[in-house]
């Protein structure tokens, strides 16, 4: 039987953006104020939100996941950077990785198919994606918890 597809997004979803800003220098902080996103190196700094990996790794039993992530247009580093951070958190370069070859970066959420969408915002297509849109952050679903409780 083919499972249900799901794609997760990563900034605020899968990966703690804020948690990389006490990580910074100071001084590009400055440089980039209200722009962090942009900041070189800086998606390789993040730590997964709470409880996010464990709740892919319960999720995978039942549904085929995928990684569904914009990635800044100014930030030479950052597609590089993301690619690393699921090898780090989900497993090694091969095949052992729950996500190889299930990465896809793309500014048009909206054109991918599939089931669920888990994103923190309706930004980049997010908020026309075909499928169900489950808002990670919102009243409904704060939390992973929330989102297994809801999709296990």
């Amino acid at each position: 039987m083919k499972k249900p597809i799901i794609y997760i997004d990563m900034d605020g979803v899968l990966v703690d953006f804020t948690s990389a800003l006490t990580k910074v220098p100071p001084e590009m902080l400055e440089k980039f104020a209200g722009e962090y996103d942009n900041i070189p190196g800086v998606f390789a700094l993040m730590d997964p939100m709470p409880g996010a990996l464990e709740a892919v790794d319960k999720l995978k039993e039942k549904y085929d996941l995928y990684i569904l992530s914009s990635s800044p247009w100014e930030n030479p580093t950052a597609l590089g950077d993301k690619l690393a951070w699921v090898k780090k958190y989900f497993g090694g370069d091969g095949q052992e990785n729950i996500f190889f070859r299930k990465v896809i970066f793309s500014s048009v959420k909206h054109l991918s198919r599939g089931d669920i969408l888990i994103d923190d915002r309706t930004a980049n297509g997010a908020g026309d994606f075909s499928g169900r849109l489950i808002q990670f952050g919102s009243d409904e679903f704060p939390d992973w918890q929330a989102i297994l409780r809801e999709l296990l």
